[in-house]
């Protein structure tokens, strides 16, 4: 299908987080294998390449400072959500991660965020993305279904719950990718998604609501090209992803290949070290 209208870059505001700490010394997610080795400097290089590409493309990039023990904070879309000043913090899964909890929240409340102190488990963006007025909520390996309850009654916003069978995306944001963060009045949210990560039920719901969607194929998924950042122009995006790409040009966006095969290895990509603040 090919764009109906220019596409139009907007400019965004992320929270990152340099990996001066990061290495794979445990296991939750099928990415992550402690016994290949990783190399923190090559992490830090390719981490630098995308923060330069949203600073050069006239973004705001943020910083939270990672804490030693905590190699997984570089993926800061798991560390809230946020929408009309408020954050809404994250509850972690699993106990390697829990000590990030409070390294957020405490980021936002400097920052002037109003916060909203999860009671339900949730891990911020990599299940929830917005997409126009509505959140996309994921489940079935992080996020509980009562967090997607919590996030609507915080956020006052429609929530869509949509649920995950493959354990290697086990984040909505590893599946799925909006690509407008910004719909002008009358105007359709396009958005990306890997089918067969999906439920039966999801895949439905995702059609009815977004039939002109960029289905992407297995090469592409197992690629993790869905894990991607939009500007509304410019996609940051998997090099490897390369059909994936090909889909983006064909509907108008100019992808920006990001090479993060280092932090792969911790099971995160360009849209795991991306959160997006939205005060």
């Amino acid at each position: 299908m090919a764009a109906t209208a220019p596409r139009v870059a907007h400019r965004r505001s992320y929270l990152m987080c340099r990996p001066d700490h990061f290495t794979v010394s445990y296991s939750i997610n099928p990415w992550m294998q402690p016994s290949t080795p990783t190399d923190t400097a090559r992490a830090v290089r390719q981490w630098q390449a995308l923060h330069d590409a949203y600073v050069e493309l006239g973004h705001e990039v943020q910083l939270i400072d990672q804490a030693p023990g905590l190699p997984d904070m570089v993926y800061t879309a798991n560390g809230g959500f946020t929408i009309d000043g408020i954050a809404y913090g994250p509850k972690f899964r699993f106990a390697e991660r829990a000590g990030e909890e409070e390294l957020f929240l405490d980021w936002f409340v400097a920052h002037g965020f109003d916060v909203a102190v999860p009671a339900e488990i949730n891990e911020g963006e990599g299940d929830f993305l917005l997409a126009g007025d509505t959140i996309l909520a994921g489940a079935g390996f992080r996020s509980s279904k009562a967090s997607h309850r919590e996030i609507g009654a915080t956020t006052g916003r429609e929530v869509v719950p949509l649920t995950l069978i493959d354990s290697r995306f086990y984040h909505l944001d590893t599946a799925l990718t909006v690509l407008d963060p910004v719909v002008e009045d009358g105007a359709t949210t396009t958005i990306a998604y890997l089918p067969t990560a999906f439920d039966d039920a999801s895949r439905a719901v995702l059609a009815e609501r977004f039939p002109d969607a960029i289905r992407v194929g297995a090469d592409d998924g197992d690629a993790f090209g869905l894990n991607a950042a939009s500007d509304g122009l410019h996609v940051f995006v998997s090099p490897r992803a390369r059909g994936f790409q090909a889909q983006l040009r064909e509907r108008g966006y100019q992808p920006v290949p990001i090479d993060l095969s280092e932090l792969l290895l911790g099971g995160g990509g360009v849209k795991c070290c991306t959160l997006e603040l939205r005060i």
